[in-house]
């Protein structure tokens, strides 16, 4: 019996240690306001669930002002179309079918100079404090991306779903460039 007791006493103990670590930690979080700033940004996007998974998932956000939240989310873009055009490239290599491998590798060449210059520049601009450029970039980016995903009209697109996420992170990036140029 005193067994039992004993277990039960520190499963309590357990869970009111638990309970105050959490409420120190998002005490701290909110005195420090990066919850709060990422609330506030996200919530003037168009998609503010993607815009707050990916800003609270990076370990960087809770100390970033919003222009190191749109590099954030900018470098989140560059990722996503990295991977995309991996993905693009090996469905080329795989593809028997003629029309779909020319459909691909225009989409190829529109995420290359994504990937390797648009981007990149973007986050450069960011950096400086060049938002107008940097919201140029982010324009051409979806220029790219639409170019691509009207290669496939009437057909399903292999990259719907890729495209479709893309075009959401553009959206998000470019609502909080337009908040940096708003001031």
């Amino acid at each position: 019996m005193k067994n039992k007791a004993s277990t039960s006493l520190t499963l309590v103990l357990l869970c009111l240690t638990l309970v105050s670590t959490r409420l120190v930690s998002s005490q701290s979080s909110s005195d420090d306001g990066g919850d709060d700033l990422i609330d506030q940004i996200c919530k003037k996007t168009p998609f503010y669930e993607l815009c707050s998974s990916i800003l609270h998932s990076n370990p960087l956000t809770p100390k970033s002002d919003p222009k190191g939240m749109a590099v954030i989310m900018v470098n989140n873009i560059e990722e996503n179309a990295t991977d995309t055009l991996n993905y693009i490239q090996d469905l080329i290599k795989k593809t028997s079918d003629q029309q779909l491998e020319q459909q691909l590798a225009f989409c190829a060449e529109s995420y290359i100079p994504v990937v390797k210059y648009i981007l990149p520049q973007a986050v450069d601009a960011l950096k400086q404090g060049k938002f107008g450029f940097a919201s140029y970039c982010i324009s051409d980016a979806e220029k790219e991306l639409d170019a691509c995903n009207k290669k496939f009209s009437g057909n399903q697109s292999p990259l719907g779903d890729r495209n479709g996420i893309m075009q959401k992170l553009v959206d998000v990036a470019a609502a909080i460039v337009k908040l940096l140029l708003n001031g």
